[in-house]
């Protein structure tokens, strides 16, 4: 299982590293299915697993000057609410019904990714924008509220909505979601540990120190491999780990009981 875990994390690391979020969309599965944690305490190890990560591929790309601060830090209060709304929500949903409801949200992702890497969206550096601060607030609130729901760092949403909605530079919404991911994700898990989740500290630590070095990696292969070919992969994972779940709950009979 340590090998297992290792392998993976190293692998979710380069993903969250890459293009800048999705971490926990596999992170999520990969506690349950591979390493046999229950969805409760799963959610909240996913959210561990992909802070640490976040934060340190962020902390590789500030270094660069590629974080666009006014819109990560404007991100931080209503991601902080949504991230506290969705958590209550979540507590209240049956574990197969939310992995069932995770999975039209892992398609979008995945169409959505798919489509900005068809359309060559981001590819330039033009700087950071100045986008409308309700569309921030409202983008922020809707991060936090499927940060909160689904235990995700939100990236999987939050890069295409930086490069397409705000006209932020793929490389600037990288390390920007990178940043959002980090502050998101730490409310996210206090509210859960609050709602009084729980956390296996060993299963989630053998996962989150490698996926924190592949972040590492992954924010320097960004630098060198074609933006299509990283969103397409990506694209491609999610729809295939969406499939998966839906499979697993629909014909298996669904994720482990808590």
């Amino acid at each position: 299982m340590l090998v297992a875990a290792v392998a993976l994390g190293l692998a979710i690391g380069l993903i969250v590293g890459s293009v800048g979020g999705g971490g926990a969309i596999l992170a999520l599965p990969v506690l349950v299915y591979v390493l046999g944690e229950p969805v409760g305490p799963a959610a909240s190890g996913a959210l561990v697993v992909v802070a640490v990560a976040a934060a340190v591929g962020a902390g590789s790309m500030a270094r660069s000057g590629q974080v666009c601060w006014r819109i990560a830090l404007t991100f931080a209060a209503p991601a902080a609410a949504g991230a506290l709304l969705g958590t209550l929500a979540g507590s209240a949903v049956d574990a197969a019904l939310l992995v069932l409801l995770f999975v039209p949200v892992m398609l979008v992702a995945a169409f959505a990714t798919w489509q900005r890497a068809g359309a060559g969206t981001g590819d330039g550096d033009h700087g950071c924008p100045a986008p409308a601060l309700a569309h921030v607030l409202a983008a922020g609130l809707a991060v936090g509220l499927l940060t909160g729901f689904f235990g995700v760092g939100g990236g999987f949403v939050l890069v295409p909505l930086l490069t397409m909605w705000f006209g932020v530079g793929f490389r600037r919404a990288v390390a920007t979601s990178l940043v959002i991911i980090s502050l998101t994700g730490l409310v996210a898990l206090l509210s859960h540990l609050a709602a009084g989740s729980e956390i296996d500290v060993a299963v989630t630590t053998a996962l989150a120190l490698p996926t924190a070095l592949g972040a590492f990696i992954g924010t320097r292969m960004s630098e060198r491999l074609p933006v299509a070919v990283l969103t397409r992969a990506f694209a491609v994972v999610v729809c295939a780990v969406a499939l998966l779940l839906l499979v697993d709950v629909l014909v298996l009979g669904g994720p482990p009981a808590a």
